[in-house]
């Protein structure tokens, strides 16, 4: 079949017009069970006969833009919501979601957007999708002096914990050892740190995030300022 050189031309174009917020595919997606995912399309000069399709696995349609009518959806109804032109919001996604969403013009390939990972058993080198456990800071023990002060802290997760020790004197802080921040048994970041004149014990992953803090001055009484120094362990 002859295909006309302007043609093909006019899709090269195209694709330079299509653009995505989320990652190419290089780059996987990991979404925590039950939230939504953004799939926004935006394209400039596409003819109005043209058909836009948003599809999962290169086979199943999210919804379907046709030329002369209206936008419709029909394997994910009641879970895609319509936002802009071409842009689609995919509402509760679950483990059975994970895989690759491409865009169609005319059923022809144009970019793999992204690679979505919902999985509750992703390998362990994969960043994890269940939300991380609330984390507890505790004062340990305090010992003062007429200029100075020293904190040992115990950071606490569900499955993990890290122990930290300041020094504080008047207006500075310093980190002065305790352990390394961590990855825990279910694969987060546990770490201590200075900030902003508190002890800070966060608790992450990929797609939540929790922190337990003390203010300083609180627990130090020689410490009134906000000037503090990180320390790297070794």
């Amino acid at each position: 079949m002859y295909t006309n050189p302007g043609t093909i031309l006019c899709y090269m174009l195209i694709v330079n017009y299509l653009k995505f917020i989320l990652p190419s595919a290089e780059t996987p997606v990991f979404v925590q069970k039950g939230e939504d995912v953004l799939l926004n399309v935006t394209i400039a000069d596409v003819p109005e006969e043209d058909s836009v399709i948003p599809r999962f696995n290169k086979t199943v349609n999210l919804v379907r833009f046709l030329p002369g009518r209206g936008p419709k959806v029909s394997d994910y109804s009641g879970r895609v919501e319509l936002l802009e032109k071409y842009s689609v919001k995919l509402k509760n996604l679950q483990e059975a979601d994970s895989g690759v969403y491409t865009v169609f013009i005319n059923n022809q390939t144009l970019m793999e957007s992204f690679c979505c990972h919902v999985s509750k058993t992703s390998p362990p080198a994969s960043p994890p999708s269940d939300p991380v456990s609330p984390v507890n800071l505790s004062v340990d023990s305090v010992s003062n002096s007429s200029d100075w002060c020293n904190l040992t802290v115990s950071c606490r997760a569900q499955d993990s914990h890290i122990n930290s020790t300041f020094r504080c004197d008047t207006h500075t802080c310093s980190q002065e050892g305790g352990e390394r921040p961590q990855v825990t048994p279910s694969a987060a970041d546990l770490h201590v740190y200075l900030s902003n004149g508190s002890i800070i014990c966060n608790h992450s992953n990929q797609v939540s995030w929790k922190k337990d803090m003390k203010t300083i001055k609180n627990v130090c009484s020689r410490h009134a300022g906000k000037t503090e120094r990180q320390t790297t362990n070794s």
